[in-house]
């Protein structure tokens, strides 16, 4: 009977850890598909998108923080220049959708938010927690071929701008 726990305990271990966090996607891979909730409770697929816009794919730690906002402040301030390169802007974190609509009511946000309370899409995308929180803001940027073109992990949402900037100029160029 000890072995019989000793064996499921373990065979559970296994599929937790194997299923708990995927290693975050690089440039040049497949960019993981999902379907998530907006702020509306619509169904937000990203294969709606593949081939059709580039998606600039990001994640943030919280509605109403700092960073947070001076980031989607700054994407939507940008939207009509990524707009112009067929780039669709959509934020993922962990808050609910209720705290999305307000907060995309307060700040006049002009793009997506996907609620993702349980963390799924950011364990798709390999994307830390912790708590309740990321620990830090990633961007993907995929392309029309559905490839994550560049990644973007920092702090900074200013470092976001520059690089994401650069690689939608790169995509331009090529």
């Amino acid at each position: 009977m000890k072995t019989f726990f000793t064996s499921l305990l373990i065979a559970v271990s296994i599929v937790f850890s194997a299923t708990a966090f995927a290693a975050m996607p690089q440039a040049g891979d497949p960019a993981p598909t999902f379907v998530g909730k907006d702020q509306n409770g619509n169904d937000f697929k990203l294969n709606d998108l593949i081939g059709k816009k580039i998606v600039l794919l990001y994640f943030y730690p919280k509605d109403f923080t700092g960073g947070c906002t001076k980031e989607a402040c700054g994407f939507r301030d940008r939207v009509a220049d990524l707009q112009k390169n067929n780039v669709q802007v959509v934020g993922v974190s962990f808050d609910t959708q209720d705290s999305h609509q307000k907060f995309i009511a307060k700040y006049n946000l002009n793009f997506p938010l996907l609620a993702d309370p349980n963390g799924i899409i950011g364990n798709i995308y390999g994307v830390q927690m912790q708590g309740r929180n990321l620990d830090n803001r990633v961007s993907f940027l995929i392309g029309l071929d559905g490839k994550i073109v560049h990644v973007t992990n920092s702090g900074n949402p200013e470092v976001h701008f520059a690089e994401m900037r650069a690689a939608i100029a790169s995509l331009k160029a090529s």
